[in-house]
């Protein structure tokens, strides 16, 4: 009788719709400026330590969001495909050059920048709404935390500055020879 009415969405799915129509837009307006983004990811961040500094509890929502933060930066600081395995089949993609005369390729992150700071403001935000509610604060000795993240922090960390050092790469562009061409003179030779 009325397929007219059957195929038009809902009032629900059109509201969200509408919201994710929003959130893509200004998030693709935020996407080139990297250092505004990674401000606002720093003072999401202080807000949730003072947070959790004023209110004297949460340790535990602190801590998972810590580890989880390691867990971004790890995948940051790893290469797409990881050198250490051995594929049978070459044409898999860029690698790592592993002798110093092969050729030089880009290093290719596993986690791009702006997926990292995607995922660190959607955890931050999460952590700080975990904040308001009670049932999220259960009791800790938080000492006993902090020690165990940096002693967890130092391990992973180590593990990866020793994984980088035996492949040979460097996934951070301060300090590595930048190619330069030909200056321009801005002369037009017409011939």
């Amino acid at each position: 009788m009325d397929d007219g009415l059957r195929d038009r969405p809902g009032v629900t799915s059109r509201f969200f719709h509408s919201l994710e129509v929003k959130y893509q837009y200004y998030l693709d307006r935020l996407t080139p400026h990297t250092a505004i983004r990674w401000v606002i990811a720093l003072i999401s961040l202080v807000f949730f330590a003072s947070r959790i500094v004023l209110l004297q509890g949460f340790y535990i929502v602190a801590y998972a969001v810590g580890i989880y933060y390691l867990n971004l930066f790890l995948l940051f600081l790893t290469p797409s495909i990881d050198p250490a395995l051995e594929f049978e089949d070459e044409d898999d993609g860029p690698v790592l050059p592993s002798k110093t005369n092969d050729e030089f390729r880009p290093f290719m992150r596993r986690l791009p920048e702006f997926k990292f700071w995607h995922s660190f403001m959607k955890a931050t935000l999460i952590a700080i709404t975990c904040t308001f509610f009670e049932f999220f604060d259960v009791p800790v000795f938080w000492p006993i935390l902090v020690m165990y993240f940096f002693i967890l922090t130092f391990l992973t960390l180590k593990r990866q500055i020793m994984h980088m050092i035996k492949y040979r790469y460097i996934p951070f562009t301060v300090g590595k020879p930048r190619m330069q061409g030909k200056e321009d003179t801005g002369k037009v030779v017409v011939g």
